[in-house]
């Protein structure tokens, strides 16, 4: 683990140039150097910094999932029957294992992960819960709270 004497120092273009992809990763360097009133080349350069340390992780296109078909989304909480290193691990690759789960991640408290799932109808959302959870190492509990409606969602971190 990073301590924080090894994390990027970022000054104020370097939060101005992040800001700007990310709201549109997809800018030219051309209009991103426009934007945060750099040289097309200062620009660059900064930006080849930013992904060479990993404060810019990777690229990609965030899709409308009502467009392509899955009009609910389920936050699942799930707890496994044991904690042991090795439960988890085998948990956590079947997880990485399955395309129908978008994110989980690993909480503190009473539960154990916390399971995200895009799904098309009640049936695709049944069929998750009988045959995609249970078959998950070690699952012997788990409760869904079902999006009724988002009031934000953001991929942007503040800087």
């Amino acid at each position: 683990m990073r301590n924080s004497a090894d994390l990027p120092q970022l000054d104020a273009m370097d939060r101005a140039i992040l800001g700007e992809l990310q709201r549109d990763a997809r800018l030219s360097n051309v209009d991103l150097a426009q934007r945060v009133h750099l040289s097309p080349s200062a620009c660059l350069r900064r930006v080849k910094a930013l992904e060479d340390s990993g404060v810019i992780a990777q690229y990609v296109a965030l899709l409308n999932p009502r467009a392509v078909g899955r009009h609910g989304t389920s936050y699942t909480i799930v707890n496994l029957e044991s904690t042991q290193p090795a439960k988890l691990e085998a948990f956590e690759q079947a997880v990485k294992a399955t395309p129908e789960i978008l994110d989980c991640f690993y909480v503190a408290g009473a539960n154990d992960y916390l399971v995200r799932f895009a799904y098309r109808d009640a049936e695709d959302l049944e069929r998750f819960h009988a045959e995609v959870l249970p078959r998950l190492p070690g699952v012997v509990r788990s409760n869904s709270m079902l999006v009724l409606r988002t009031v934000k969602k953001t991929t942007a971190l503040a800087l």
